[in-house]
């Protein structure tokens, strides 16, 4: 879609060259929601193409992932064997059910600084303890977990000038194992619930919950919980309130939905443990 108020295009190409912030600016990673329907409060757009940064870097550390990363250069990583958390990757990126223009376009900052309840890669990025570093306008930088990153439906934690230069997944997360749940009304629909459980050598369990709630929820046990306490831990953590309505799921539906898949995750992964 033409954005037809847009008067302005910046293409920075270093970081001294991104603008300070500005009422009507967009930050175009892919675009691809960006051009999807009609903006008229932007007059500006700050395109991050032509920063060049690299998609993905692969260290013992763990894996960076650029803000401009399109899902279809993160679905094509090879990761190594050890990091067996890393299936989730594939899991999120098919959580797109989107076309390969889709692919081939969307950014995995983008996708993350749109904060929608059912954005997969919000889900990969929480459930592997990932950190958001952000470039703030004054040249300092900063690190925030993903799951404070996002607030709510379209409500993220950057200051006004502030850009989401990589997202760290650190290799200890990536070592654990995993198991993904996910449920829609229908079968090519927008995630409905998303929940995805991992579990640490010393025995930690985690579970988070993306998709059903308005924001990511993060339960953490110092093992695999039993049914009851899961379950407990569910009802403490996320309010009704909490519980997003529209029409890709009611919150009723949700919260069913969100118990049911928790306890399938915490049955294959206490097996998995056994």
């Amino acid at each position: 879609m033409d954005l037809n108020a847009v008067t302005d295009v910046l293409r920075p190409r270093g970081r001294a060259e991104l603008p300070p912030a500005c009422a009507g600016d967009a930050v175009l990673g892919g675009g691809t929601w960006l051009f999807s329907e009609p903006q008229p409060h932007v007059r500006r757009l700050i395109d991050l193409a032509d920063l060049g940064w690299p998609a993905l870097r692969h260290e013992a550390e763990g894996l960076s992932i650029a803000a401009t990363c399109t899902i279809a250069e993160l679905n094509g990583f090879e990761a190594p064997v050890e990091w067996r958390s890393a299936s989730l990757i594939h899991e999120c990126c098919h959580a797109f059910l989107a076309s390969f223009k889709i692919w081939n376009m969307a950014t995995v900052g983008g996708n993350i600084c749109l904060g929608l309840p059912a954005g997969p890669m919000i889900s990969l990025c929480a459930a592997l303890d990932g950190e958001g570093v952000l470039w703030g306008p004054d040249g300092g930088e900063r690190r925030v977990s993903i799951v404070d990153v996002v607030r709510g439906p379209r409500e993220v934690a950057l200051a006004p000038g502030e850009v989401l230069r990589a997202v760290h997944l650190p290799a200890q997360a990536l070592r654990r194992r995993a198991a993904f749940r996910r449920a829609s009304l229908t079968p090519l629909g927008r995630s409905g619930v998303l929940v995805i459980g991992t579990g640490d050598a010393d025995g930690t369990f985690a579970l988070t919950v993306t998709a059903s709630t308005r924001r990511p929820v993060r339960l953490a046990f110092p093992a695999v919980p039993e049914a009851a306490a899961l379950a407990a831990g569910l009802a403490a953590a996320i309010p009704d309130e909490l519980y997003y309505d529209d029409m890709h799921g009611r919150p009723e539906w949700r919260r069913h939905m969100t118990a049911l898949l928790a306890q399938e995750i915490r049955d294959e992964l206490a097996e998995a443990r056994a």
